[in-house]
């Protein structure tokens, strides 16, 4: 396959199509030979097929990277995960999952509790008047409303005070830094060249039989 002729379009529609249930190549393969490339040609071929055939590494760079990043500031990951939880509650299966698996466990320690966490499972659920917009969904006993306005203004004060949007940028940044440059020194070798004319092969024969 000529690399050099690949548009960075068809590259993502290859990443978007191609397989990705396979392990990361070996880190003797991953790091083996790297050299500078000797032209602005040979630097853009390079890149692209070096992030087509070591995508798995790639991404187990970038998971690595939020792993570093995170460790560094925990707090960081609870404050995402509180966003993440705030989003989330906006739909009403998840919300209405959420309360019932909370009601479920705090009816085993306090059945009191439980039961007036459900006062209002029932009340409202659905609209009120047949061609009524949205219903009233409520999260243990409170409206999905203020849960998530809660959520929302928690989850900001806590990304701010965490500096979770710095830790983010942090890791995709070292992702972004550590991707670039392996791609662009490590040179293309005999297996990915089999590969690349591999999968090109596929594409073809699948155009065959879809014709």
């Amino acid at each position: 396959m000529d690399w050099a002729n690949v548009t960075p379009g068809e590259l993502m529609d290859a990443l978007r199509e191609v397989d990705w249930n396979m392990r990361p190549r070996p880190l003797t393969e991953f790091f083996a030979r790297f050299t500078p490339p000797k032209s602005q040609g040979k630097l853009t071929s390079r890149l692209k097929c070096n992030i087509y055939y070591y995508r798995a590494n790639y991404f187990a760079l970038l998971v690595l990277s939020f792993v570093v990043a995170f460790f560094r500031n925990p707090f960081a990951l609870f404050a995402c995960a509180m966003s993440c939880l705030s989003l989330l509650c906006a739909n009403d299966s998840f919300a209405q999952s959420m309360s019932e698996k909370i009601t479920r466990s705090v009816r085993k320690y306090h059945p009191p509790t439980a039961a007036w966490m459900r006062r209002n499972a029932n009340v409202a659920a659905a609209p009120s008047r047949p061609y009524s917009k949205s219903k009233v969904v409520h999260i243990c006993g409170f409206q999905r409303l203020h849960v998530v306005a809660f959520l929302c203004v928690l989850s900001f004060f806590m990304l701010r005070s965490s500096r979770a949007v710095s830790t983010v940028l942090w890791a995709l940044g070292m992702f972004a830094v550590g991707t670039l440059a392996h791609a662009s020194l490590r040179s293309p070798n005999l297996k990915a060249r089999l590969s690349s004319y591999r999968e090109e092969f596929r594409a073809v024969w699948r155009g065959y039989s879809e014709a």
